[in-house]
């Protein structure tokens, strides 16, 4: 069945695409032939007006030897009146005509008068023999040529003709007429269209980016005859990059121009594929060729090619839901007898797995309940935990503390027995000074107690923002007494103008930081300057504290074994290894992290990384 349906698939499939070939040939087919019909009409209509522009000029360079005093001129050239007279005569008969120059040569090809004498870059006492009308007008009494002016630059036509005396040449008559309004007219036209001399090089057209270049490339004898004529005044004529695809009879061809020729800037597609039709213009050694683009053509066959192909794919798809819909009622009652089997089967399975699910659900939810249960007395004996490291720590600090009551005992005994004393003496200043250093005994005693207390409470656990500083201060505050027993140079900095603010309990970070700050102190036991580093500050969405001592350090074998419980470096009976491990716990819970690490300077240094909360 699959491989009957894979056939079936590749056969629709290759009758899909052979109907849209068909259809894209056939339509492209017509819409060339419409394009080469509607071509040669425009062949006419453009080269009617390119013969009409240049005939209402063609009489104007022969009746310049109707006039006396150009003859005149020929004849004496010396003289300065009769050049006057043929200049002033000259621009007059330009400005009506309205061409662009009207010179006048003698038998040498030098310019004897020209209707531009007023302009500082005038013809006149120019040698132009080398120029083609020239020559063509002396040897057949007129010429044409197309090129671009020596002086100005400026392209242009030129008519000549030859003028005669008593039967005898006496110079040339020039007209020299622009094409540019003729162009003009053609850039609004649907096709582009140009206009190639006998070389090749593209003369006019109605893309000005097409203009002088080259519809084939040329030999170095003819860019050495245009360096010689100066005929396009030394440009460069960079190839248009037509290439031909297909020929189509007489003047009749598929070509390309490729878009990377020269840039330019037109209504209409300037590169792709094109219908040129050419057509030699009489008269001249010209050839006008009318650029018909094939977007239009090839979207047109494009588009009835997917029709084609869509309506065989519509009978194709009828052809197999009508086979598929037999084939489906063939099947359908075996199906049908084949689902009440199923149906019945399934019903019991459903019986016997009822029962099996109940049993299961029922054990689920026992299960259930016991981790419930087990999570409270992990979560309770955590909390223990947590409290009997506050205690040892507590216990560690009672030898301190009490040091540090003792001072305070002893002078508040002798104080107010000295009060007593100065009272029965009559001495009230001196007893009000004893009572008030009692006071501040008190407040003192007060302090330690209360740091002591605070620190001893059981915490709730809940996170809320806590002063980093402040914490810092507390931790110190514990450590006080032992700090100045060991004699310990305490350097730490946080900053109090933008204090970072954690996220976190406040009772447990601080038994956190005790933890730290007594590690360090261990670490650096027996020193002779020891000195403890704590630094406070925010970092990608943090807050880092970190804690350094300049101890010996962490060995290799201790720091895979940090966090791990009841693993401790301390002698037997200083420590149960729990420090580090409930520490480590206690950040995880705030959603943090403590790591600990050897600074290349010598020592070990904790991180302390917590969630970063708002300043308010």
């Amino acid at each position: 069945m699959i491989r009957s349906r894979s056939l079936l698939l590749l056969f629709c499939l290759a009758l899909v695409g052979l109907s849209g070939f068909v259809a894209y040939r056939v339509a492209q087919r017509l819409g060339v032939a419409e394009l080469q019909a509607t071509g040669l009409h425009r062949l006419d209509l453009y080269g009617a007006s390119l013969e009409r522009e240049i005939s209402k000029y063609a009489f104007l360079p022969g009746t310049l030897n109707l006039q006396q005093s150009v003859l005149e001129l020929l004849v004496q050239p010396q003289d300065g009146a009769a050049v006057d007279r043929v200049n002033a005569y000259l621009e007059r008969l330009n400005e009506r005509a309205g061409t662009l120059s009207i010179f006048v040569m003698d038998r040498r090809g030098q310019v004897l008068a020209a209707s531009n004498w007023r302009r500082p870059d005038s013809f006149v006492g120019e040698d132009l023999s080398f120029r083609p009308y020239f020559r063509d007008a002396m040897a057949a009494n007129s010429g044409r040529f197309f090129g671009i002016g020596t002086t100005r630059g400026e392209p242009g036509y030129y008519l000549s003709a030859m003028l005669t005396g008593d039967h005898d040449a006496l110079g040339v008559a020039v007209v020299k007429v622009s094409l540019e309004q003729l162009e003009k007219s053609w850039s609004t036209v649907e096709a582009p269209v140009l206009v190639a001399d006998e070389n090749g090089v593209v003369i006019l057209s109605a893309v000005a980016g097409w203009k002088f270049t080259t519809l084939r490339p040329l030999d170095d004898k003819t860019r050495a005859a245009f360096d010689h004529t100066q005929q396009y005044n030394r440009r460069a004529l960079q190839p248009l990059g037509v290439r031909d695809i297909e020929d189509y009879g007489p003047g009749t061809r598929l070509v390309r121009i490729a878009a990377e020729g020269p840039a330019t800037v037109s209504v209409y597609p300037v590169s792709g594929r094109f219908l040129a039709q050419s057509r030699e213009l009489p008269g001249t050694p010209w050839t006008l060729t009318v650029m018909s683009q094939l977007e239009q053509v090839d979207s047109l066959a494009q588009s009835r090619a997917a029709l084609a192909a869509i309506a065989t794919a519509c009978l194709c798809m009828l052809g197999v839901i009508v086979a598929e819909r037999r084939r489906h009622l063939r099947h359908r009652l075996a199906a049908r007898e084949a689902l009440q089997k199923a149906h019945d089967e399934l019903e019991r399975k459903v019986e016997e797995r009822t029962v099996d699910l109940s049993a299961a659900n029922q054990q689920l939810q026992e299960e259930v309940a016991e981790r419930i249960r087990a999570e409270r007395t992990l979560r309770a004996a955590q909390d223990e935990l947590v409290q009997a490291g506050k205690l040892a720590v507590i216990g560690q600090l009672s030898t301190g503390i009490a040091h540090e009551l003792n001072q305070p005992l002893a002078a508040l005994r002798t104080l107010s027995t000295n009060a007593g004393r100065f009272l029965e003496r009559g001495d009230a200043a001196t007893a009000r000074a004893n009572l008030d250093r009692i006071a501040d005994l008190a407040d003192r005693m007060g302090r330690i107690t209360g740091q002591l207390r605070n620190f001893a409470r059981k915490s709730s656990g809940q996170s809320e923002p806590v002063r980093l500083c402040h914490a810092i201060d507390n931790a110190l505050g514990l450590l006080e007494a032992r700090l100045r027993r060991s004699a310990v140079e305490v350097a730490w900095h946080c900053p109090t103008d933008d204090e970072p603010v954690a996220l976190c309990d406040a009772n447990r970070l601080e038994q956190v930081l005790v933890n730290l700050i007594g590690n360090a102190l261990d670490a650096m036991a027996g020193q002779d300057r020891p000195r403890l580093e704590l630094r406070c500050e925010r970092a990608d969405g943090v807050v880092r504290l970190q804690v350094r001592d300049h101890g010996p350090g962490l060995s290799d074998e201790v720091q895979p074994h940090l966090f791990e419980p009841f693993f401790t470096t301390k002698p037997a009976g200083e420590g149960l290894g729990l420090g580090l491990a409930i520490s480590a716990g206690i950040v995880r819970d705030f959603g943090g992290s403590l790591q600990g690490a050897n600074q290349p300077d010598g020592g070990a240094v904790f991180t302390l990384e917590l969630p970063l909360a708002s300043a308010s």
